[in-house]
């Protein structure tokens, strides 16, 4: 009998090609971020040649520069309290919000839920501009009563901004989490004498975590990355001034004096905590995007 040889299946060159194309995105993602951490140590000397190579010694030097120097500090502070004040107002206001849309029936539920989801197609940078011109007004205003500059160059009226702005994606995205959570927990929290506040908080909010998580860190990365917005609102030179925007200060500094390591130590401060929350929360971010999916 004559032996018959197999071919490779359909299968393996599928996962080759799919490994192959990872593979790629992975090296075109981590090949530029390592540069800018090695460049971040680099002596200034060492930008006028070869741009590949290593660097000659770790200049901690340019960090301090930035810290210092550049004001990063400040302004990295600036951006915290935004990102965690708008990430409390958000939390406070989506968690209960997309409980309520997704599990109780009551007059006017569908005509929230289409203003919600309406609200997913509305790119913030396109109305920024009307924004900013009733805050102005508003400032305005309270002039009249002797109150002055409490709406613009407002690190609070900033993170309220983003909370809102963020609020249609988060409460879709939490409203079909909860849909998926069995009832059967929530009767037997109101059997033993729960309210719906308890059990929302007890029972409902625990079972939600990777949900919420995932929630957390996709609005941490967009509210401390947030540039448009703060250059818009916060537009006073002698104001408050959040990271994006302090780190766009950096590079017009650090091009005309030639400055390009302290430039790079400024892009490592800005990634690093986003980095850093990532590797933290990274088990839970996946278990958040695929167990929604999930019918319980």
């Amino acid at each position: 009998m004559k032996e018959h040889k197999k071919g490779i299946s359909a299968d393996t060159l599928y996962k080759v090609f799919i490994y192959v194309v990872l593979a790629t995105l992975a090296i075109l993602i981590i090949v530029p971020v390592a540069w800018v951490f090695l460049a971040s140590i680099k002596d200034n000397t060492q930008f006028y040649g070869n741009p590949w190579v290593l660097p000659n010694g770790f200049h901690w030097e340019n960090f301090v520069n930035a810290w210092n120097s550049a004001n990063m500090g400040s302004y990295m502070l600036n951006s915290a309290i935004v990102t965690v004040l708008a990430l409390g107002i958000l939390l406070v206001v989506a968690l209960p919000c997309a409980y309520c849309l997704s599990r109780f029936h009551f007059r006017g539920r569908a005509l929230l839920n289409t203003c919600f989801m309406a609200g997913l197609f509305i790119n913030v940078n396109y109305i920024v501009v009307p924004i900013f011109l009733m805050l102005k007004d508003g400032d305005a205003w309270l002039k009249n009563l002797g109150l002055d500059g409490l709406l613009l160059n407002n690190l609070f009226v900033l993170a309220l901004v983003y909370a809102s702005t963020a609020l249609p994606f988060t409460v879709y995205l939490l409203s079909g989490y909860f849909a998926t959570l069995p009832h059967d927990f929530e009767e037997a929290a109101y059997i033993d004498g729960a309210g719906y506040g308890r059990t929302m908080v007890s029972i409902i909010f625990p079972m939600a975590k990777p949900s919420i998580i995932t929630i957390i860190l996709f609005n941490f990365l967009s509210f401390w990355n947030e540039y448009i917005i703060s250059m818009t609102l916060m537009s006073s030179s002698k104001g408050p001034k959040t990271l994006p925007v302090g780190l766009l200060n950096l590079m017009q500094t650090s091009q005309s004096k030639t400055d390009f390591g302290q430039l790079y130590a400024g892009l490592v401060l800005v990634m690093l905590p986003t980095l850093i929350l990532y590797i933290c929360v990274q088990k839970k971010l996946t278990q958040g995007m695929t167990v929604g999916g999930l019918k319980g």
